[in-house]
């Protein structure tokens, strides 16, 4: 569901990468937003496209402010979103809710790039230019949103740190770009500890109270996240080729992706038999609330990317992800000893030692060109 980026705890959206922020760290998988790439930005081409966006004043203040807005809201949208999803009458109306989510984020954009606000200036792509994107994106969405209805919370969000190491595979596979040794170890960990939580938490429960994860929903999970790599990578070309900013791109993208989904939602998703009566004005607030939170993930992603550096962003991402974890885990049922914890920690441990590897790496880049 509705980062760029990638990053892409997104969800569903997804985003072009820019200098300096790691995209999976910033996003929710499910929201479409703006990205920004640190951890791979050793990987995808160094160049980068399009106009500059107007920077809004740096301070401490503003920047903490929006960090904590775009953490709550992305907590928020991943729970809220599970919510809508428990619901059986709309649990296979994913297209229909993808749609929803896209229209939000274009209509966010263009409300943020009006005069009076002035945050990036529109640019027009040629449909047969950005429909190849918009298919990606909508994969790039819907695919977590169905991981994230058929599966846990924490392994929904543990599974996403696999977006690191295929994102780094793609890369090497089609530009051979490369990572340093002690980057490579890190990821074996965080690769191990993805698969310890995928067969624990797939086991079945001894207590009906205990939430577990079906087979389709780590068939799912496994999709997303090649679906999810593909378009982060395929992204930074269309970033050079359009010579857009993120905020650009996006804007191309999402009203095509909604436009596009009408025309299969008729054949796909299965709607309740009365919207009136079988989907209670909670669920419809939920909706709302969702479409709410995708807005502030936008928003306050822009601020974020413009006024911090990629320690802040990379220690906000962990940040959100431990917070997802441990929240997913407390409404699981399941016990502080369930092995499938030990997965979570050696996934946490590899990725954020990967984290600190790549940080390091281009800190000592940046003062080897002086």
């Amino acid at each position: 569901m509705s980062d760029t980026t990638t990053d892409d705890e997104y969800t569903g959206i997804a985003r072009p990468a820019m200098a300096g922020i790691d995209e999976e760290k910033l996003r929710s998988p499910e929201e479409p937003e703006l990205t920004d790439d640190s951890e791979h930005d050793g990987l995808l081409p160094k160049e980068r496209g399009g106009r500059q966006e107007p920077v809004p004043k740096s301070s401490f203040t503003s920047a903490l402010i929006w960090m904590v807005v775009n953490t709550l809201a992305t907590i928020g949208i991943v729970f809220t979103n599970k919510a809508i999803f428990s619901d059986p009458s709309l649990k296979l109306a994913q297209l229909s809710f993808a749609a929803f989510h896209f229209f939000v984020t274009y209509l966010t954009l263009f409300t943020i790039s009006l005069p009076r606000f002035a945050l990036f200036v529109p640019r027009r792509a040629t449909l047969g230019q950005i429909l190849p994107l918009s298919i990606a994106m909508s994969l790039n969405v819907i695919l977590p949103n169905l991981s994230l209805a058929f599966s846990t919370v924490t392994f929904y969000q543990v599974a996403r740190i696999l977006l690191t190491p295929t994102v780094a595979a793609l890369n090497y596979l089609l530009y051979r770009a490369t990572l340093p040794f002690n980057a490579l170890v890190a990821l074996i960990p965080a690769c191990l500890g993805v698969g310890m939580v995928s067969y624990y938490d797939s086991l079945p429960a001894q207590s009906a109270a205990v939430k577990t994860t079906s087979p389709l929903g780590i068939a799912f999970a496994f999709s997303g996240i090649l679906a999810s790599s593909l378009y982060t990578v395929w992204i930074a070309s269309y970033h050079r080729r359009l010579q857009m900013s993120s905020m650009q791109l996006l804007y191309n993208q999402a009203p095509v992706s909604a436009v596009m989904l009408l025309y299969v939602i008729p054949f796909v998703d299965t709607f309740p038999d009365s919207w009136r009566d079988d989907v209670s004005p909670g669920r419809w607030a939920m909706i709302l609330l969702s479409g709410g939170f995708a807005a502030l993930i936008n928003i306050s992603q822009f601020f974020i990317i413009a006024q911090t550096g990629p320690v802040s962003s990379t220690v906000v991402g962990h940040v959100k992800t431990c917070a997802i974890v441990a929240l997913g885990w407390a409404t699981s049922g399941r016990a502080v000893t369930d092995k499938s914890a030990v997965g979570v920690l050696v996934a946490s441990r590899g990725i954020v030692a990967y984290s600190v590897v790549m940080l390091r790496e281009k800190e000592k880049a940046r003062r080897a060109g002086g």
